[in-house]
């Protein structure tokens, strides 16, 4: 069956694994391979492009921290992967090729008194934009095909053995797929491999109601990034085991503050001021509006690379920028660096510049405007702008803001695939960053790049040892707390507080659960001691919740009873502020951490009867008052597992009926064993695709209706019977 034949039924998964190949056959940096990638969705097509830069052309272990006896194949300005947009006026890739290689020569590394060194190995090329080739005249198009067709022998030729060493991955929608195979043989011949990418075909007209070019990018609100509320959940199973809770990032992850503007006040540590932008902006001379018609079009600025350009491009064509003196903003700047390179301007103006680019599309994204294109946009103007001038003044600030734009590729949709790698990315920009900061001297900025480094790490823990993991960020917070005081920084103090506690929290699931245990309620403590449960509510009864969680997971290792009453008392503070009105999820789950609680305790062995049966009540009440809220919200703002607590419920309820020391009558008990049957069916309904949680399910079924047998005879087991639905019958009866 023909490839173009392929049904693809799930395009998200197909293009998903078509990705990977692509990347890991790009990642292997073979020589000389030729590859052909088909897409005809163009937004599709400009995402994977920009991840395959964003993941291929900077690898972080190879810029700015290269070890001294090692040679690898980047630096700072070298890339492993370069994009370039195809020339319609001459549409030659592989001459293209060459031009820019004429332009960036491969720079010499390991150069010494006693060797001459050797150039990096050339990058490989993707090249994107022959889909506009439908617009150029029928000889333009030919033109292409016949530099294509004479790809051997130009290949061949002595100015072409830089390009030998590279690999080349040419875009192309599926009709000039079919007019390569026909009209140029030789190269369709040399391929070395086809990735097609199931997509709908972009019209070729534009559309006011398309999506925009990353439809499925989310906005991140960055005044939510300081201070912002990270739910973590901690969900089980069952009652038996554990219990399902959450526990918060106090997420105070930020970029680097400028201070130049600041006039004396204290803005917010993400917020750049926009005087700054437009001072540094108009001190360069940028061109005058009134000759804005008299400017160079993006493709002719030689200098620049053609992947920041492109990219550039790229953002000024999307929905998202529509303020003509915005679009200017971009153009503007890449002027002023191409003309900085055409008269050699020094290396510190050209730093500069760059960094005011990188500035630019920072504040669009701290202004919600977070695509991967402008973290992309972002992250390369920052490199060049290091790669300019790594003596800097601002070279702390960059790092750290790398870092936080990586960490950020992360948190976007569609990215989560290559999650790790930016994490740890991050990391490394961190790290950087830190080994330029003297706490001593700036202890703020120190302070803030470390509980940066804090989360990251706790991030990173989703993905490999997260022992580890979270000692280096308990390490992180802990050293951010040396310089973050309380007199400096009382609520980011606070927050990072909050941080190091549930940093210790998840340590001791791992390690030492009683020491992490009793530190990660000491840091909790200290950080509530911060929050004004009047000025800052929501706050003050999420780090309640937290520590009531942290009370409960002691227990199961020391002083059950005290642990547990102390949990439920500062579960039940919490409730004052988490209420159904503020905020209805975190209510909803704190109610199920409260009668989580209130059932272990129930069943401890020194519980006495008249106690248990309150407890059991009360578990009850928490449980029901947890599934009110959560059955009126979307499942995606729940921290904990709904089918679980139905459940445990059930399992309370069923409890209440069979326990010999009640002495309920028959209608309270028939009522008890109604409601647990109702809540294990209902968990039963949603677990189909869990085999052995449907199991374990399926057994509180079987014996709550055996039960209902014990406690109210046959008739009781027959209206029990009633309720079960008729395909499960055959499976039931025979159990029974």
């Amino acid at each position: 069956m023909s490839v173009n034949d392929t049904p693809h039924t799930d395009n998200f998964t197909w293009n998903r694994q078509v990705y990977h190949r692509l990347k890991l056959a790009l990642s292997l940096n073979l020589r000389r391979q030729l590859f052909l990638a088909v897409c005809d969705d163009l937004h599709l097509r400009n995402q994977i492009a920009a991840r395959l830069h964003s993941t291929l052309a900077y690898p972080v272990g190879q810029v700015l921290y290269q070890p001294e006896d090692m040679l690898e194949s980047s630096t700072p300005a070298y890339p492993r992967l370069a994009t370039l947009r195809l020339n319609l006026s001459d549409p030659n890739p592989i001459a293209q090729i060459n031009q820019w290689l004429t332009n960036y020569p491969p720079p010499i590394v390991g150069a010494s008194k006693d060797s001459p060194g050797r150039p990096l190995p050339v990058p490989a090329f993707q090249i994107v934009g022959v889909e506009l080739l439908t617009r150029q005249a029928v000889a333009v198009q030919r033109l292409f095909l016949h530099h294509l067709s004479l790809s051997q022998e130009y290949l061949s030729s002595p100015q072409s053995t830089r390009f030998l060493e590279a690999s080349i991955l040419l875009w192309i929608p599926r009709p000039w797929l079919s007019a390569i195979q026909q009209s140029a043989p030789q190269f369709w011949d040399s391929r070395t491999g086809v990735f097609f990418f199931a997509g709908d075909p972009t019209p070729t007209i534009q559309n006011a109601d398309f999506p925009e070019r990353f439809a499925g990018s989310r906005s991140l609100d960055f005044e939510n990034l300081q201070p912002s509320i990270l739910e973590e959940a901690v969900a089980q199973a069952e009652l038996e085991a554990a219990t399902s809770s959450e526990l918060n990032f106090e997420d105070d992850f930020d970029f680097q503050k400028d201070t130049a503007e600041n006039n004396g006040q204290q803005p917010k540590e993400i917020s750049v001021p926009t005087e700054l932008l437009k001072v540094d902006v108009q001190q360069e001379q940028a061109p005058d509006r009134s000759t804005e018609d008299n400017l160079p079009s993006l493709p002719s600025l030689a200098h620049i690379s053609k992947e920041l350009t492109d990219l550039v491009l790229a953002t000024i064509n999307t929905k998202i920028i529509q303020d003509d003196e915005e679009i200017s903003q971009p153009q503007q700047i890449l002027f002023e660096i191409e003309r900085l390179h055409s008269q050699n301007g020094s290396p510190e103006a050209l730093a500069a510049a760059y960094h005011r680019l990188g500035n630019l599309y920072r504040l669009r994204i701290e202004q919600g405007q977070v695509t991967v294109e402008n973290l992309m946009l972002a992250i390369i103007s920052y490199q060049e702008a290091i790669s300019f001038d790594d003596t800097s003044p601002n070279m702390p600030d960059i790092l750290n803001d790398l870092g936080t734009l990586y960490w950020m590729l992360y948190r976007t949709p569609h990215n989560s695939e290559d999650g790790q790698t930016y994490i740890e990315q991050g990391i490394e920009f961190y790290k950087l960053a830190l080994k330029q900061i003297s706490p001593q001297t700036h202890p703020e900025t120190y302070a803030r790049v470390q509980n940066n480094l804090g989360t990251a790490y706790g991030d990173l823990a989703r993905f490999a040892n997260p022992p580890d993991c979270w000692q280096q960020a308990v390490i992180a917070y802990n050293e951010a707390l040396r310089y973050r005081t309380v007199a400096m920084e009382p609520l980011k103090y606070a927050a990072c507080q909050n941080n190091l506690g549930t940093a210790y929290w998840h340590l001791g699931q791992y390690n030492q659960p009683t020491v992490n245990l009793k530190k990660a309620i000491a840091s909790y403590n200290l950080a509530l001691a911060h929050y004004s449960p009047k000025d800052e509510p929501l706050k003050y009864g999420m780090i309640q919740n937290n520590i009531g969680t942290a009370y409960w997971n002691l227990a199961q290792y020391e002083q059950p009873a005290h642990n547990l009453r102390m949990a439920i008392d500062v579960y039940c503070d919490a409730l004052k502020y988490r209420t159904p009105a503020t905020v209805p999820s975190g209510c909803a789950a704190t109610q199920n951490n409260l009668g989580t609680a209130y059932w272990h305790l129930a069943n401890l062995s020194q519980t006495t009867k008249e106690d248990r049966y309150n407890y059991l009540r009360l578990c009850i009440a928490a449980y029901d008052e947890a599934l009110a809220l959560a059955h009126s919200l979307h499942a995606s703002a729940l921290s904990f597992d709904l089918l679980a607590t139905h459940n445990n419920l059930g399992l309370a309820h069923y409890q209440m009926a069979t326990d010999q020391y009640f002495n309920g009558d028959q209608t309270e008990r028939s009522q008890h064993l109604e409601a647990a049957l109702n809540n294990h069916l209902q968990a039963l309904n949603g677990l189909s695709k869990q085999p052995e949680a449907y199991k374990t399910t399926f057994s509180y079924v079987v014996k709550t209706i055996r039960a209902f047998h014990n406690e109210l005879g046959i008739q009781g087991q027959n209206f029990a019977l009633s309720k079960i639905p008729a395909q499960m019958l055959p499976e039931i009866l025979p159990k029974l």
